[in-house]
């Protein structure tokens, strides 16, 4: 994957010159990952990769990093001990590439103190936030990253086959979001998280699990994902416990239409925020958009949240190689929630997903 990390770099890099940034300081974990392959970061110890907007790449780290990075083949390494001043070799780094008066972008969840120490010991240079900048690329997943995905889809879809007919009354939340993680890890996956909300907390959107137990009746909304080979799967499924009334049948089946809607709006082209408003006309039309409270998607690949979003505003075009999860939902206060997520690919004749079809119909276990 070298040569696929080389052209991350290299076509991030035109993104800089067109927009006329100087450079790129990666200092995050998955704008390691992407850009060179590196997973772990300086934790407190300063620690960053400047990329030039002409591709060349230097790292600014502890010395104790230097034969990690001469495996992942950056050359142009400036160590530092302990004790002495890693913001020296950076300001010697930008005089050198003269980009000591330009504009760096940076890791948008670059450490605070870095951020400031950057900005002392370059007092001329302008910070800006990078993740627009990276995202234009990252955004754009290539065959192999769509295909580890597509394998985290697979681990979490075999997840949900495997505990789906185990939840039943008088589990807990916390119990079942278990039983998840355990049902991931045995499929390869490295789980991240694991949303277990059952009855009036199913109308919480991120609900946190804890010893509520499931009763007969409750609307039960498992929101997962894991991690296979650094790419991310983030699925949700609704269920009910044991017999369902018309109210929350209906509500599943508005919910359904609405994130088919907005699966049948995803082609190449089609502003993403056209796909938000596919899903919203639908839970609107049936009256209950006030409670349709949240997006109807959000990027996907090395992070669970990444940009772009499926949201009104976002009018950027859908292109092939576009990820993104479709999961509209509808929470009564109170009472209960019901959300769809499936993750998908814009593909050059529509859309591919990640995962297994939804259940059509508000499906009773336990």
């Amino acid at each position: 994957m070298s040569s696929a990390y080389e052209s991350r770099r290299t076509r991030l890099a035109a993104v800089l010159a067109s927009e006329g940034v100087s450079g790129y300081v990666s200092a995050g974990l998955s704008s390691f990952a992407y850009l060179n392959g590196m997973h772990e970061t300086g934790g407190e110890r300063f620690l960053g990769v400047f990329l030039k907007a002409d591709g060349s790449q230097a790292m600014v780290a502890p010395k104790l990093s230097e034969t990690q990075a001469s495996r992942l083949g950056i050359t142009d390494f400036r160590g530092w001990a302990d004790g002495e001043d890693p913001l020296a070799l950076a300001a010697g780094l930008a005089s050198e590439w003269d980009v000591a008066s330009g504009v760096l972008a940076v890791d948008d969840d670059m450490p605070a103190h870095m951020v400031l120490g950057l900005q002392k010991a370059l007092p001329s240079v302008r910070l800006i936030l990078g993740h627009e900048l990276r995202a234009r690329v990252m955004s754009l997943k290539d065959r192999d990253e769509l295909e580890a995905l597509h394998r985290a889809g697979a681990a979490a879809d075999g997840a949900w086959d495997e505990v789906r007919p185990q939840i039943r009354a008088g589990l807990t939340e916390l119990q079942v979001s278990k039983m998840l993680q355990d049902a991931m890890l045995a499929r390869g996956g490295k789980p991240l998280f694991s949303i277990v909300a059952a009855g009036p907390a199913a109308a919480e959107p991120h609900h946190g699990s804890d010893e509520s137990l499931l009763k007969q009746g409750d609307v039960v909304i498992c929101d997962f994902g894991c991690e296979v080979d650094s790419y991310v799967s983030d699925i949700t499924r609704t269920v009910c416990i044991g017999e369902t009334t018309e109210e929350q049948r209906t509500v599943y089946d508005i919910v359904l239409k609405a994130h088919k809607a907005a699966r049948s709006a995803i082609k190449p082209g089609v502003p993403f925020q056209e796909v938000d408003r596919a899903a919203r006309a639908v839970i609107a039309e049936a009256g209950y958009g006030e409670f349709f409270i949240h997006r109807t998607g959000h990027g996907v690949g090395m992070n669970v949240h990444e940009a772009p979003n499926v949201v009104e505003g976002e009018t950027r075009p859908l292109q092939p190689g576009h990820c993104f999860s479709i999961e509209p939902g509808i929470y009564l206060p109170g009472r209960f929630g019901v959300r769809i997520e499936n993750l998908v690919t814009v593909t050059e004749d529509g859309h591919k997903s990640f995962n297994v079809e939804p259940a059509d119909e508000l499906l009773c276990v336990g």
